[in-house]
């Protein structure tokens, strides 16, 4: 099961990341657990300085912008 980590406050990109990113999972067939990140704390101690964030297991990917619905697909599906 991936883990999908939103990482923001909850501004308008942070919910278009989520749900983008929930639609791309459901779109790859995947299971996962979506979670929304909107501490400030949890995410500056992940290095993140720009938001929205998206995070796989885990790992930050990407911060600052809201990729192509094909982009997130192969971010989240992961290398193969």
């Amino acid at each position: 099961m991936k883990k999908i980590q939103i990482l923001g406050m909850g501004c308008a990109k942070c919910n278009k990341l989520y749900a983008a990113a929930e639609a791309a999972a459901k779109a790859l067939g995947i299971e996962y657990e979506m979670e929304k990140i909107d501490d400030i704390d949890r995410i500056t101690e992940r290095n993140v300085m720009m938001t929205p964030a998206l995070a796989v297991n885990g790992e930050v990917k990407f911060a600052g912008r809201v990729p192509s619905a094909g982009d997130l697909e192969k971010i989240i599906a992961g290398p193969k």
